[in-house]
C-alpha cells in the first residue's frame, strides 16, 4: 500500500481535514451536585477491604509482638558480655577470609 502523506485525495487527510473544521459547542460544565455524588462515592468502602478489616489489627499486632519476642530472645547475641571488656584487635586484610561470600565460593570452584 502506497501512501502519499501529501496526496489530498487520500483517505486520512480527507479525515483529518474533516476533524479540524467540525466545532464542539456544547456546555462542559459538570451537572448539579456531581462533585457531592463523587466525594460520596470515594467514601464508599469496597467489598475486599471489609473481608480483611476486622483480623487487620490483630494480625499487626502479632506481627509486633513476634518481632519484640524475636528481639529478646535473641538480645544475648548482639550485646558484649557484662563482666569482660571489649578489645579492639587489629586485623591484617592478608587474615580476613571470606567465609560466607558466595562470589568468593564460586570463584574458589574455578581454581
Amino acid at each position: 500500500m502506497n501512501y502519499k502523506p501529501n496526496d489530498p485525495r487520500h483517505p486520512w487527510s480527507r479525515l483529518v481535514a474533516a476533524a479540524r473544521q467540525v466545532h464542539d459547542d456544547r456546555d462542559t460544565t459538570p451537572p448539579y451536585g456531581f462533585s457531592t455524588r463523587v466525594a460520596a462515592l470515594s467514601f464508599q468502602q469496597s467489598a475486599g477491604a471489609l473481608l480483611f478489616e476486622p483480623i487487620a489489627f490483630r494480625a499487626l499486632s502479632v506481627a509486633a509482638l513476634l518481632a519484640l519476642f524475636s528481639i529478646a530472645l535473641n538480645y544475648q547475641v548482639f550485646s558484649p558480655p557484662a563482666n569482660s571488656t571489649v578489645t579492639p584487635q587489629v586485623v591484617e586484610p592478608e587474615q580476613l577470609v571470606a567465609v560466607d561470600d558466595a562470589v568468593a565460593i564460586v570463584l574458589d570452584f574455578a581454581d
